[in-house]
């Protein structure tokens, strides 16, 4: 598997672009724990209503405890504390709802922050690498040496511009029919530069 092109200009966008998402991803993840935080800070209200829901209950219960002391009316006193405690219950338990719902909505507020950005650039990023690499990889199997050259220069007559073929050669297609071995070199290393790709060492012909 080929992962960077031979070339040095194209390589060196290809680490950068590596180095930049790698760095995007980072600072959306930071982003998003920003986020996080902060939507977190509204759980302080909802905490401070579970403390006093507690309070409440334990301070009600405790005094229900005492008043069943009381002779007479002391069960009929503790049995409405009881009932009374249970308010704080109430209390409590909407605190804890509170809190649980902040955090709910403090983790999905971050995951979006981080995700929808990080998808986009790294999807972009990873459709170009994938292309690349199964590209170059399968191209790099037909360069094993100069004889292999012969299929690229057939590509580069298909896919290369004009001007760059007038470049090499008056009548490139002419001289690859007739086997011009320097033409098909120049022709192999054009279409090869497009993939990132260097041609055979034995090649007389080189791009950068």
């Amino acid at each position: 598997m080929k992962l960077y092109a031979d070339t040095p200009g194209r390589r060196m966008r290809q680490v950068a672009a590596d180095g930049f998402v790698l760095l995007w991803v980072a600072i959306w993840v930071w982003a998003a724990r920003q986020v996080h935080d902060t939507v977190a800070l509204l759980t302080a209200p909802a905490n401070s209503l579970t403390s006093a829901g507690d309070s409440v209950h334990g301070a009600l219960t405790g005094a229900g405890d005492q008043a069943a002391r009381i002779p007479v009316v002391g069960q009929d006193f503790a049995s409405w504390l009881d009932r009374a405690a249970g308010s704080g219950t109430s209390l409590r338990d909407a605190g804890t709802s509170m809190a649980s719902t902040v955090e709910t909505v403090a983790l999905w507020l971050a995951l979006v922050t981080a995700l929808v950005p990080i998808v986009i650039v790294a999807g972009v990023w990873l459709w170009v690498r994938v292309r690349f690499v199964r590209a170059a990889t399968t191209a790099q199997r037909f360069i094993d040496s100069s004889d292999d050259l012969d299929l690229f220069a057939l590509r580069a007559l298909a896919n290369q511009p004009l001007t760059a073929l007038a470049k090499i050669s008056d009548d490139p297609a002419g001289a690859w029919r007739r086997g011009d071995r320097e033409v098909v070199r120049a022709l192999a290393t054009l279409e090869l530069h497009d993939e990132g790709l260097r041609p055979p060492p034995t090649s007389l012909t080189s791009i950068e």
